[in-house]
């Protein structure tokens, strides 16, 4: 199957990923998928939240914000609280993020990770949560101290699947196609290949255990892309030290 911009079902979106992005930012990268653009950052504080404070554990948080030109609609700033969604999507990053963080490591700090969508067109928490583990690296870099535990343990990328129109299970999906799927999927995953997180809605229809299956399998192969390009953000300066103990 050819999709109306001329991928195949298993195929992801053209990527670029780009550390460094921001000057100021302890880590920051940039990341485009297809038409989505987002631009994630990484602070290092030296403070917990109270119910850390004395442990000798660190904490890492994130907050997402699509800005208003992001979308076709300008989208509404959100000033004194923010939405479902936002909210939703900031536990999704800081969830996947901790997962492979070892948060001991850390000492009593807190990263604070950023997403700002530059322009939506489909996928933005996944590459959000793809982006921020580059800024998060390289954040941690700045706090690491040889000899010790690197904080970050393992890589971590997501992506959506989904079943489209005409029943067709496809890789990454853009704002068309999520907008008419049968049913859509996002999927966290570690460099392992274990699973962090699968959110998977049947919009217009069930769908079966072998429909599922497949759609796991089809992120699994994103996935792996996804880690080797973001391998090759880091470089060899970083990509080394993700998992180092000693």
């Amino acid at each position: 199957m050819l999709r109306t911009d001329k991928r195949k079902s298993d195929e992801m979106r053209k990527v670029f990923l780009q550390r460094r992005f921001q000057l100021y930012p302890a880590g920051s990268a940039i990341i485009e998928v297809g038409n989505t653009k987002v631009v994630c950052a990484a602070t290092v504080e030296e403070s917990v939240p109270f119910f850390l404070k004395g442990t000798g554990t660190g904490w890492l948080t994130a907050e997402y914000s699509l800005l208003p030109g992001a979308t076709k609609i300008r989208a509404k700033r959100e000033v004194k609280s923010v939405s479902g969604r936002t909210a939703e999507i900031q536990r999704l990053i800081g969830r996947a993020l901790r997962t492979v963080t070892d948060l001991s490591a850390l000492g009593e700090r807190t990263i604070k990770i950023d997403c700002d969508v530059l322009q939506a067109d489909g996928g933005t928490r996944t590459a959000s949560v793809t982006g921020a583990f580059v800024a998060l690296v390289e954040a941690c870099e700045t706090i690491y101290e040889p000899g010790g535990i690197f904080p970050v343990k393992d890589f971590v990328a997501a992506i959506s699947a989904g079943i489209s129109e005409s029943g067709e299970k496809i890789l990454d999906l853009n704002f068309a196609e999520d907008s008419s799927a049968l049913a859509d999927c996002n999927v966290v995953m570690t460099g392992a290949g274990e699973l962090v997180e699968v959110q998977i809605t049947g919009e217009k229809k069930s769908f079966t255990r072998q429909d599922l299956n497949e759609i796991l399998d089809l992120t699994e192969k994103g996935i792996e892309e996804l880690i080797s390009l973001q391998k090759d953000a880091l470089g060899r300066d970083l990509v080394w030290r993700v998992g180092r103990v000693g």
